[in-house]
């Protein structure tokens, strides 16, 4: 088994996915500059990093669209591995021997954890919320379709969520620098057998052609 873990690095990701993932996370920053900049007179120095007030106001919608646009391309490439089984509830339920580094102690996962999996329909749900919300407030296209007070229901909702969906990819962010080797997969595309071993060690025996753990 040794040999087999030190052979060849493993695929994680390809090009395409890469290159989804890095084009969301650069809209991502861009919405929630622009958001900062409209949600509170004290960031609203930050609009003059996208023309003005007026162009942050007419940009912020049609990159959150976009932004939506590319997440759902994403998500759909990675929906047939989301999904959550009982070892992932199981690496839920057990997850302080994550944090304390004794990943040996929980069962099994596949390419992603029960975590990722939590966070991958947190921000499906998070995403729609903001969409929603976002085209009730869009002024210009729908919002004389709707009543004052939807729209002030929408503008609270939307802040709401934008704050959740922030903290979600804080998350996202220092658990890719904290487990040693994330980072690699989502820039060269590529991690080693001894990472994908440790931490998705059911996801390793798929690709390596090996029958899974009983």
């Amino acid at each position: 088994m040794n040999d087999v873990r030190n052979s060849r690095l493993i695929q994680r990701y390809t090009p395409g996915e890469r290159a989804n993932h890095w084009i969301v996370a650069i809209a991502f920053v861009l919405l929630a500059l622009s958001g900062l900049a409209l949600f509170h007179p004290y960031f609203y120095p930050l609009t003059g990093l996208f023309g003005g007030g007026t162009w942050t106001r007419i940009l912020h919608p049609w990159i959150g669209v976009f932004m939506f646009l590319l997440f759902l391309v994403l998500a759909i490439r990675m929906a047939r591995h989301n999904a959550i089984d009982r070892n992932d509830r199981q690496w839920l339920r057990q997850f302080g021997d994550v944090i304390n580094k004794r990943e040996e102690r929980v069962p099994d996962v596949g390419k992603y954890n029960g975590g990722q999996k939590v966070l991958y329909f947190a921000l499906i749900l998070l995403m729609i919320g903001l969409l929603l919300t976002g085209l009730v407030m869009w002024r210009e296209y729908f919002a004389s379709f709707f009543g004052l007070w939807l729209i002030q229901l929408a503008s609270v909702l939307h802040a709401i969520f934008a704050f959740l969906i922030i903290c979600a990819i804080i998350v996202h962010i220092y658990a890719g620098i904290w487990v040693k080797g994330s980072v690699r997969s989502m820039t060269r595309g590529t991690v080693t057998p001894g990472w994908a071993w440790k931490h998705h060690r059911a996801w390793f025996r798929q690709v390596r052609g090996l029958p899974s753990r009983k």
